[in-house]
C-alpha cells in the first residue's frame, strides 16, 4: 500500500516526521534530491530521527550521534545496534509517497 506523505518540498538533507495511525515514519531527501522512508524512531531510544542531521545517505540521531544509512537503515555508528525498517519511496505529481 502506498501511502501519500505530504508535499515534495523538502530541502535537500531535510528529513519530516510523517505519523500514520500508531507508527511514526520519516522522509528525507539526499543531497542528490533522492527520497528515502525510513522508520521515524532511532533504534537505540526512540527518539524522532527527522530532527537528526542529515549528510548525503545518512541521518545522525540527535539524542546520541547513531548514524544510519537512508538507503539500506544499516547501523554505521554506535549506540543503535539495530538497523532501521526502509521504505520504498517516490515523488509523483510533486507528493511523496512510500510504500508500506
Amino acid at each position: 500500500m502506498w501511502l501519500d506523505t505530504g508535499p515534495a518540498d523538502l530541502a535537500p538533507e531535510e528529513g519530516r516526521r510523517f505519523d500514520q495511525g500508531a507508527r511514526t515514519f520519516a522522509i528525507f531527501r539526499n543531497h542528490e534530491d533522492g527520497y528515502f522512508a525510513t522508520d521515524g524512531l532511532c533504534t537505540h531510544e526512540d527518539v524522532h530521527l527527522c530532527d537528526g542531521l542529515v549528510v548525503e545517505n545518512t541521518v545522525e540521531c540527535p539524542k546520541h550521534s547513531s548514524i544510519f544509512n537512508l538507503q539500506t537503515g544499516e547501523v554505521e555508528t554506535p549506540p543503535a545496534c539495530n538497523n532501521l525498517r526502509t521504505y520504498p519511496a517516490k515523488v509523483e505529481a510533486g507528493r511523496i509517497w512510500i510504500e508500506v
